[in-house]
């Protein structure tokens, strides 16, 4: 019993400090990209795709990092019917929400970056209005594929029988009929593979772009001109956060369907699941917050103020 408790202290503290480091990561990115928006007074498109991005990381990590802890840590039955349905529902929005927008991400920096891509296209991503109605889209769609998360989910059920309260910990689902399964596994396999793959293609042709620029130009213009370009920083940026939403989706998804699979999973099982699924909201803003030449600048304007203003105080 001890054990067990000790078992549970343990989870219950990486996830504490998983979910703190990710939320305190996306909110201090969120205010800093919007501190840097009212000073600049411009909106640039792609701050509308990280800000989404952003935003849908903190609701994946609230929706399933905060119960998810609490059930590391022992408790039961903290949710009743209403609250599984808004809390589940709300992590499947923004986790479709997540994915989308880094498709997006994606495939708008390599409409800028590859001339392979249509004028019309490139034109309409510069668009603010046309990334807005992008982000738009994206919630509608997300919000309507997992409508069914509503009525298929309820509070932790007692009983021992097939459901799916092993599996959420804090709440049960029971299995539906084969063929809604079935309809919904391939709609849901369908979408994130469609994503995965858009992703990985986009991905290949910025390498692609960077690999033939970086063979074009002279070693000569490479001594006078040391520093990468904005457009290849970004890229690189990209580059590495797609990467590893691929990758930690790959494996969050090997695992719940071992997850799936086992009659009888063993809570190490689970939190470990639960763990790799919470990995891209937790790390992807650490990747802007060092990669961003705005946040840097920023920083350096605000540690100057600082100590301009501590030298007048001190000062005769």
């Amino acid at each position: 019993m001890d054990g067990l408790i000790f078992v549970n202290l343990n989870w219950g503290l990486t996830f504490l400090t998983q979910i703190g480091a990710g939320i305190l990561g996306n909110s201090s990115l969120l205010c800093l990209y919007n501190v840097i928006l009212l000073n600049e007074q411009v909106l640039r498109p792609s701050d509308l795709i990280l800000n989404q991005l952003v935003l849908a990381n903190i609701l994946v990590l609230f929706s399933k990092g905060i119960p998810q802890t609490l059930a590391a840590f022992g408790l039961k039955s903290f949710l009743d019917d209403a609250g599984c349905k808004f809390v589940y529902c709300l992590y499947r929005v923004a986790r479709g929400v997540s994915l989308s927008t880094t498709c997006l991400l994606s495939g708008f920096q390599a409409s800028k970056l590859c001339p392979g891509f249509s004028g019309w296209l490139e034109l309409r991503t510069r668009s603010t209005m046309f990334i807005g109605f992008c982000c738009f889209i994206c919630w509608i769609l997300c919000l309507l594929l997992n409508i069914i998360v509503i009525t298929n989910v309820s509070g932790p059920k007692s009983s021992k029988n097939l459901s799916m309260a092993g599996i959420y910990r804090y709440c049960s689902s029971p299995i539906p009929e084969r063929l809604v399964f079935s309809i919904a596994a391939v709609i849901y396999i369908f979408t994130d593979v469609m994503c995965l793959v858009f992703m990985m293609w986009t991905n290949a042709s910025m390498v692609l772009v960077l690999l033939r620029h970086k063979q074009r130009v002279h070693y000569i213009h490479n001594r006078l001109s040391p520093r990468a370009s904005p457009e290849t920083r970004a890229t690189c940026t990209i580059l590495i956060l797609v990467s590893m939403f691929i990758s930690l989706y790959s494996l969050s998804s090997v695992l719940s369907f071992w997850v799936i699979q086992v009659v009888n999973p063993s809570h190490w099982l689970l939190n470990l699941s639960a763990l790799v699924s919470l990995g891209f909201p937790t790390f992807s803003p650490f990747v802007f917050i060092f990669s961003d030449t705005r946040i840097s600048k920023f920083y350096f304007v605000c540690w100057t103020r600082k100590t301009n203003a501590l030298s007048v105080v001190s000062g005769p």
